[in-house]
């Protein structure tokens, strides 16, 4: 069941295309990474899904009918910039958002016990928002995104400001929100969050569409252009290539996964070779390939 579509969206702010000839599709239970630079268009991306800003071209769907202001009860969102009713009890913070979205309060109690506990939020429901850390009064923004259920949740930089742990328990919990069927797409820097919990990958450049597909399909389609070689070598028999060293052996990025076997062929000719492996490029790779580009 497709939740999200989109249609070659445009949106420009006078002569400026911040997003041009979008398009998408999301279906229940995936997940999409929407990633680029700074200024690529992806929070103006969320912003027309959100009913926000209209776009200039183009169509959005929302579980096979156009988007509407109605259909917003069942979206889920959490923004870039951070933002709490801090005198507020969590408990009274979470009720609100909810009951914004049409929940009543004796529906959510259950619930906001469960995510505190996964979340593993310092401070009993019944505490102020503003006694808490700011990791935990993110912590709690992010709780409001999702209690209502969305069936699309739109996470802006969920991982700002998240320590390695607390960046775990978000994706476990991601992943949990995913199981129960709702459709995902978040943005975000860290390209080992966005391996690890992408089934598809959209990435922006200026506005424009650069990839946009499955995760395994899009790091397939770069090629095994990256050897690791172990064996009797020094630095200076690597010399004029993109090599690093480590404690085992050597990582040699090339253009094509064509030359990495020519060089790995005439090594295991000319050398003794204790161990190699082809492998395709991380996400940070293609990342940085496709931003240095032209």
């Amino acid at each position: 069941m497709t939740v999200l579509k989109i249609n070659n969206v445009t949106k420009k702010f006078d002569n400026h295309t911040v997003v041009d000839q979008l398009s998408l599709d999301l279906e229940k239970g995936e997940v999409l990474g929407l990633i680029g630079q700074n200024g690529a268009g992806k929070s103006t991306t969320f912003k027309m899904i959100l009913n926000f800003l209209k776009p200039d071209s183009g169509s959005i769907y929302f579980n096979d009918h156009q988007l509407s202001y109605k259909d917003l009860d069942n979206v889920g969102f959490l923004p870039e910039e951070r933002g709490v009713y801090e005198e507020q009890k969590i408990s009274v913070g979470i009720k609100y958002m909810a009951k914004l979205h049409g929940y009543y309060e004796s529906d959510i109690d259950d619930k906001i016990d469960f995510w505190m506990e996964k979340l593993q939020v310092k401070g009993k429901k019944n505490d102020r928002i503003k006694t808490l850390s700011k990791g935990n009064q993110q912590k709690v923004q992010l709780i409001s995104s999702f209690i209502h259920e969305p069936k699309l949740l739109i996470l802006d930089e969920p991982f700002s400001g998240l320590d390695p742990v607390n960046s775990d328990l978000l994706i476990t919990s991601i992943e949990y929100i995913r199981n129960k069927g709702a459709a995902i797409i978040f943005s975000s820097h860290d390209m080992r969050n966005v391996n690890l919990l992408s089934d598809k990958i959209m990435m922006l450049k200026n506005g424009k569409t650069i990839l946009n597909g499955k995760t395994n399909t899009i790091r397939s389609n770069f090629g095994k252009k990256i050897l690791y070689i172990e064996g009797n070598f020094k630095n200076s028999d690597f010399m004029n290539l993109n090599a690093k060293q480590d404690d085992e052996g050597f990582m040699i990025t090339f253009d094509n996964e064509q030359e990495a076997k020519l060089f790995l062929e005439k090594q295991l000719k000319q050398r003794i070779v204790t161990g190699y492996r082809l492998q395709t490029p991380t996400l940070d790779d293609i990342f940085r390939q496709i931003i240095l580009s032209k």
